[in-house]
């Protein structure tokens, strides 16, 4: 049986008015930027942290993600997030974010991502540290 990924809030907030399109929901401008906040909250808690990346020249590139819209959000609404690792390899990682309506727990969103590890200097994918990866190994269970 595969391993199934433990999910971790990675994000809380609320949508205000200026989140909001010429038509009322939530601009998906405004999902991306969410789902990008709690990347670096996901990405942090396997060991990437911004003081991991600026020491060792390091950087993370977003190289495939896919998002399904599934309820619209409005002005006001409370959102939270989950994140889940679905794969890690020596140079990616493969997660998913799970956006929630707070008040109703209804999921409004998902997106799955693949994120490349590289060298800031040359742009080429690099493989992780070994602790990265036992680290992320964690984060799953039997």
């Amino acid at each position: 049986m595969p391993a199934k990924a433990r999910a971790l809030e990675t994000y809380r907030g609320v949508v205000y008015p200026w989140h909001i399109d010429h038509i009322g929901p939530m601009n998906v401008e405004f999902y991306t930027a969410r789902f990008d906040e709690a990347t670096w909250h996901f990405l942090a808690a396997i060991g990437i942290t911004p003081a991991y990346l600026k020491a060792n020249g390091r950087g993370m590139a977003a190289v495939d993600q896919h998002t399904r819209y599934k309820e619209e959000l409005h002005a006001g609404a409370l959102i939270r997030i989950t994140s889940e690792l679905l794969e890690i390899k020596p140079k990616t990682v493969r997660f998913r974010h799970r956006m929630y309506n707070s008040e109703t727990g209804v999921e409004v969103a998902v997106i799955d991502m693949v994120g490349v590890h590289l060298d800031t200097a040359t742009r080429r994918s690099v493989p992780l540290p070994q602790d990265i990866l036992e680290r992320a190994q964690a984060r799953t269970t039997p």
